[in-house]
């Protein structure tokens, strides 16, 4: 039996190193898209600015749609000289009840976006909750998808936010979805500091 198991994870394992060694460097950097209408969107996204921050790369981040909501992640990653941080939207959607007005914040924190990926000055960007501005209409997604096209080969793009356009996820190197199982709030429990902000 162990013979057996280890034979296995031996073939396994060479098979996995013949895959990687047919891989190749893009030569540029990656369009990802996290969605869906589980919890954990906007979070794998500041664990990947975690990760290239431990690479000593240069990480910056726009939101669109949290506005002035005090978060966790916007108190932590502001502290730090290598990230960029443009809190741009003005509240959730259905809070201000103004289409122009969300559509003039829209446009301003994606031409913010399209300034910052294009000039070379970042590793990664992450673009938090755009995906939720798309929806809405409050931006193109053509002028998003020509923005993304536009950005620095060095520059590597997070989209998060749940109903992410098909244009969108078909453009994307990879595209996450997060499933919701089980939420915390559909049994009576509030958003928590540190868990959900």
């Amino acid at each position: 039996m162990t013979d057996d198991h280890k034979s296995k994870m031996q073939d396994l394992q060479t098979k996995q190193r013949e895959k990687i060694a047919q891989t190749e460097d893009p030569g540029r950097g990656l369009i990802l898209v996290h969605t869906g209408d589980g919890k954990g969107k906007s979070s794998s996204a500041f664990g990947v600015a975690i990760r290239a921050l431990g690479w000593g790369k240069t990480v910056g981040v726009v939101q669109f749609i949290k506005g002035k909501w005090i978060t966790g992640e916007r108190q932590f990653f502001k502290k730090l000289p290598e990230v960029t941080w443009h809190t741009m939207g003005e509240g959730f959607t259905w809070d201000t009840q103004d289409r122009d007005r969300d559509i003039a914040a829209a446009t301003a924190a994606y031409d913010k976006a399209c300034e910052m990926m294009a000039s070379g000055d970042y590793d990664l960007i992450l673009l938090d909750e755009i995906n939720i501005a798309l929806r809405y209409d409050y931006l193109d997604i053509n002028a998003v998808i020509d923005g993304l096209k536009a950005r620095s080969d060095r520059t590597s793009v997070i989209l998060t936010g749940r109903d992410a356009k098909p244009e969108l996820m078909d453009y994307a190197d990879l595209v996450s979805e997060m499933t919701e199982i089980k939420h915390p709030f559909k049994s009576g429990i509030k958003a928590q500091r540190g868990i959900d902000f």
